[in-house]
């Protein structure tokens, strides 16, 4: 193999860093030694997969990338439309409706012309898309898979996969051929759909969500044996290992265009000019021209509520990464705490119900919000100049990524608001 810069990332959905232990992730552990530790690594907000997603595609919070939620609204004939962004059509409704995707470059798009990117990705059809949603490089998922320019892949070049841990380790088989390969892309990601597919239907740190912890270690493991037989070849690799974000116990859930309506602050008569876009423990509000008298009343009523953590409206919204608009008019954090649940495990949250759902998480895990466990991915950092065993204090989060990527790469990462990932202090580093 030709000796190159190339950059490969695994993200384990939903591992919240405190629940890595050398039980149920030893491969992990130990790669922490090989590698740079962030001890102060943060999600985005809403902390939701898709825009995860596109956060660390891009290197850009929301705001900036303009995909706001794992559900979202849109101005549509003159409302407010609630969708699902993890919907296989999303992407292609959302181009249809405003003529346009992300509204910045993604990592894809910016290696195109420099070894490419590839994603593989075993969670939403929604989270995979907007990864790279206009085709610059390669996306598969079960749902459909995508070369450049959007074409169709079908068969053997496709991605046929169950969800779940077996769909996991499938996916990771292919994965580890392709890095290894001569097709190599440049950047490879592998988005593993555990521990979060089953954090969703079982109690954090139950004997099942602790087995999801270790089936994503396996993944993990095997990618990390690949990329070492990649530098004795020559190459040189910058693997980052991390997650989206964590998960919360659900201790209770909400409706909250039911409570507006019986505060009679939503009427019958609104129709779509105010809508709600539940997010997990996160839930962001639009108010349409019609409605946007009503903001403070609004804001006041949900903030006096005992479901209710914090309230993000004009400029508060710009602080969580938010923009201000129609679509965006509030946002809330629900009431969260450090209560743990009956494996111990801490963190608790109210969480918003999705009526289009239809699905329950009460004892189960989730997340959206600002909760301290939800904000607690873990995020490892090995080669690339990253020493071996240390372990870094500096606040880093998903928009770090994509520049930290491109700075391997010997390329430019002007136009993101994430910057690479600094170096520990001087005696982090010893240490």
């Amino acid at each position: 193999m030709k000796s190159t810069h190339r950059s490969v990332v695994v993200i384990c959905d939903s591992l919240r860093r405190d629940l890595i232990d050398q039980d149920s992730a030893p491969a992990i552990h130990a790669l922490a030694q090989h590698g740079t530790c962030y001890a102060n690594a943060r999600s985005v907000f809403p902390s939701t997969t898709r825009v995860s997603s596109a956060s660390i595609a891009t290197g850009c919070l929301p705001a900036r990338h303009g995909l706001l939620g794992n559900r979202m609204l849109l101005e549509e004939d003159g409302g407010l439309v609630s969708h699902d962004v993890g919907a296989p059509a999303f992407r292609d409704h959302l181009f249809k409706t405003t003529g346009r995707t992300l509204l910045v470059p993604t990592l894809a798009e910016r290696v195109r012309e420099h070894g490419g990117a590839c994603i593989m990705s075993n969670v939403s059809p929604g989270a995979a898309y907007f990864h790279d949603p206009d085709g610059h490089g390669h996306v598969l998922h079960r749902a459909g898979s995508f070369g450049p320019g959007r074409e169709r892949l079908s068969g053997g070049r496709g991605l046929d996969i169950p969800s779940g841990a077996h769909g996991d380790r499938l996916m990771t088989q292919r994965f580890c051929a392709l890095i290894e390969s001569e097709n190599a892309p440049a950047v490879a990601t592998l988005w593993l759909s555990e521990p979060d597919h089953s954090g969703h239907r079982e109690p954090l740190g139950s004997p099942a969500h602790r087995a999801a912890i270790a089936h994503a270690d396996a993944c993990v493991n095997a990618v990390w044996r690949s990329v070492r037989r990649l530098r004795e070849a020559g190459v040189d690799v910058l693997l980052l290992v991390g997650s989206d974000h964590g998960m919360e116990t659900v201790i209770g859930e909400v409706d909250v265009a039911a409570e507006l309506r019986r505060a009679g602050l939503i009427g019958n008569a609104d129709g779509t000019s105010v809508a709600v876009a539940a997010n997990g423990s996160a839930c962001v509000l639009g108010l349409a021209q019609a409605g946007r008298a009503r903001a403070a009343e609004i804001a006041g009523y949900l903030s006096r509520q005992p479901w209710c953590g914090t309230v993000h409206r004009g400029d508060a919204l710009a602080d969580v990464g938010l923009p201000e608009s129609a679509a965006c008019t509030l946002a809330i954090s629900l009431r969260h705490s450090d209560a743990p649940n009956g494996h111990g495990v801490p963190g608790s949250t109210w969480i918003a119900i999705d009526t289009d759902d239809g699905k329950h998480y009460l004892g189960a895990g989730q997340h959206g919000g600002l909760g301290r466990y939800e904000q607690s991915p873990f995020l490892i950092a090995c080669g690339g100049g990253y020493p071996a065993g240390a372990v870094a204090s500096q606040p880093v989060g998903l928009i770090d990524y994509a520049p930290t990527i491109l700075r391997h790469l010997g390329l430019p990462h002007d136009g993101m608001d994430g910057s690479p990932l600094p170096l520990p202090l001087v005696n982090e580093a010893a240490a």
